[in-house]
């Protein structure tokens, strides 16, 4: 349970830097997105060695080949996706200018 939630919040966090300094910080975005990832590697390692990304996950786990790398594969899947769907309402629903 602790690898699904550090993996949907880092992903939570990936998407609202990644919104956030597409908008704003045009110029700096690659900077800013670039800090946030390493910033979730640093805090996420050490509980689940992070992925946040499913392609990265995927390549991965086909690459190594092992069983036990396939069959948690589905958690570094379905926990960044969630993470996505929560984080672009949450963020749309924050930066609101009405």
């Amino acid at each position: 349970m602790r690898i699904f939630i550090a993996e949907v919040v880092g992903t939570f966090w990936l998407v609202f830097a990644s919104l956030g300094a597409a908008l704003f910080a045009a110029g700096f975005a690659p900077l800013a997105i670039g800090l946030c990832l390493t910033l979730i590697h640093l805090v996420a390692i050490p509980v689940s060695n992070t992925s946040v990304k499913p392609a990265r996950s995927f390549g991965i786990a086909v690459l190594d080949g092992q069983t036990w790398s396939l069959a948690q594969l589905w958690l570094f899947v379905v926990a960044p996706v969630a993470a996505g769907i929560v984080g672009a309402p949450v963020y749309r629903f924050i930066n609101d200018e009405r």
